[in-house]
């Protein structure tokens, strides 16, 4: 259209359509962290309120969670971790979280990588006693032998190949002797590093050895029970104590006020 030409047009007539705060249809659920980690809860959640076929907590379920290992243990120094904790039921307004995974924070893997040195890697699929496929992936670093005076540390590609080889037979001698719960206790004093730092002590000193990540690649058929047993607190709330029909029960303490006033003597006008 011209500039200028069809002055009667005036635009749309009407208001338009009023813009609501999208947070006042939503309700937040406290995150509850497996008993493996010192501070249970963790955070909170947003999620839409339930409405018609909709419910809140179905949208709850399978969503996953950042969080510091500084925080869910309360210790500075593993701030480098990060856990990766799924939220698989919903109780209340509460959210019952499984492990999930496990990274490195980019700071700390860039502050490992030096010059003179060789960097050797390694993954291998793994699977706990109580069905969870896992896929570990371990870092570890060559460093020099007691009294070198040389300045660079490289190991042959031999060597390599045989660090590699004792990594995954590590980490695989670790992880498929244990159940999930027992597994993450070990990434966390790192357990598994020291182990192959002693088993490749014959092939290259080596330092700074970590399972740098861990995820989950298949989970076992979903079970209530277990989620229930690593959430041992869930459900310990005080609800009460059992009585037997001896004991005459006023839920609403209406014959409270009659009882005392029995109790008090009447007093007769005229008795003084």
């Amino acid at each position: 259209m011209a500039v200028g030409k069809n002055k009667g047009f005036k635009g749309k007539r009407g208001k338009g359509k009023k813009i609501v705060d999208p947070f006042t249809k939503k309700e937040w659920y406290e995150i509850r962290a497996p008993s493996m980690f010192q501070s249970r809860n963790c955070g909170k959640t947003p999620v839409t309120k339930s409405s018609g076929t909709r419910i809140a907590s179905d949208s709850l379920k399978g969503r996953v969670f950042e969080v510091n290992l500084a925080d869910l243990n309360n210790d500075e120094d593993q701030a480098f971790r990060k856990m990766y904790l799924e939220c698989e039921e919903v109780q209340g307004m509460y959210c019952l979280t499984n492990f999930y995974g496990m990274s490195f924070t980019t700071d700390k893997l860039r502050s490992l990588v030096r010059k003179w040195q060789t960097l050797v890697e390694a993954h291998v699929d793994v699977k706990t006693t109580d069905g969870y496929v896992l896929r570990l992936f371990c870092i570890g670093f060559t460093k020099k032998r007691p009294n070198q005076l040389k300045k660079t540390c490289y190991a042959t590609s031999a060597q390599t190949k045989q660090i590699r080889a004792k990594m995954r037979e590590v980490m695989v001698r670790e992880a498929s002797s244990v159940e999930l719960k027992e597994l993450v206790n070990k990434f966390i004093p790192e357990v598994i590093g020291k182990e192959v730092e002693k088993a490749c002590q014959g092939i290259f000193p080596l330092q700074n050895v970590y399972v740098r990540k861990a995820k989950i690649m298949r989970k076992p058929k979903f079970d209530m029970v277990k989620l229930l047993e690593i959430h041992g607190d869930i459900g310990a709330e005080d609800t009460g104590k059992m009585i037997d029909g001896s004991e005459k029960v006023d839920p609403l303490g209406v014959g409270k006020g009659e009882a005392e006033e029995d109790a008090e003597p009447k007093k007769v006008v005229g008795d003084d």
